[in-house]
């Protein structure tokens, strides 16, 4: 062997028994696969706004019955004893009232609610209508029939959300642009117009006269579909044919029944004075 040369290390050397090695063959190359093209971008879909499905059941048909047959709407505050409350509503009830609702802005939240829950069975029994004053949240936890807002009160949208789509919404107005508001809002169910006189119960309040009730009038003679709605403020049976000249034969009172000392028949009599003919 030459010693200049480099060592043989080729696979065929011999291995220490003196026997050569086999060359192992090189594996044949994978094919190579095709490169799969990129899908193009789908679209992106505009989000689509929820709407509310409504749903009318028939705790909603009935209250919206009898709002439309009501005529005579009485608020009721909590300065006398629950018994002698329910006592009250019974005779209003029996007398004619339709609508009877708990307004004290004196009260608690929670005896509003005891009031509105003790009161719900003596007004179904009457075939009436009971009302919850400003707050959504007693008006829910009570189970009443209607809510009545103000115009500072919560939005007609955010009332919905709470008390839902059968409980009968209501508004209070006292100008023309107001009463256009109200009667234009497909979620307001009725609508007050006033105070037509002063009344010691919003002191703060000028009357403004027959004006807007007779807006209200014209307005829904006008209209295919139009919103019931109310007058109010310092209705007394002696001033009820001055009302239905005006256009309204529905009418909100407090003082005409509450503070009468017969309460049945102080219901009635504004009663008969609504639905007599004229």
């Amino acid at each position: 062997m030459n010693p200049d040369l480099p060592p043989d290390t080729s696979t065929d050397a011999p291995s220490a028994s003196g026997t050569p090695q086999p060359v192992q063959p090189i594996p044949p190359a994978q094919p190579v696969q095709p490169v799969q093209p990129i899908p193009p971008a789908q679209p992106v879909q505009p989000v689509q706004p929820v709407r509310r499905r409504v749903v009318r059941d028939e705790a909603g048909d009935r209250r919206r019955s009898a709002l439309a047959d009501a005529r005579l709407y009485v608020c009721v505050d909590l300065s006398r004893g629950l018994p002698e409350l329910l006592d009250f509503a019974e005779a209003a009830f029996r007398g004619g009232v339709d609508i009877l609702q708990v307004r004290d802005k004196h009260a608690e939240a929670r005896a509003e609610v005891e009031a509105l829950r003790a009161l719900r069975p003596v007004a179904e029994a009457h075939g009436a209508l009971l009302a919850a004053n400003d707050r959504a949240d007693v008006a829910v936890l009570a189970g009443v029939d209607v809510l009545h807002l103000g115009q500072g009160d919560l939005t007609t949208e955010d009332a919905r959300a709470l008390v839902g789509p059968e409980v009968l919404v209501g508004r209070s107005t006292r100008t023309i642009e107001q009463m256009r508001e109200a009667e234009a809002d497909p979620g307001i169910d009725y609508f007050c117009t006033g105070p037509v006189w002063e009344t010691p119960t919003k002191p703060d309040r000028a009357a403004i006269g027959l004006e807007l009730p007779r807006a209200a009038a014209e307005l829904a003679s006008t209209s295919q579909a139009p919103t019931p709605f109310f007058a109010i403020g310092g209705i007394d049976v002696g001033r009820v044919p001055e009302v239905r000249e005006a256009g309204a034969e529905r009418i909100v009172v407090v003082r005409a029944v509450t503070a009468a000392r017969d309460p049945e028949a102080a219901a009635r009599a504004l009663r008969d004075a609504l639905v007599r003919e004229v």
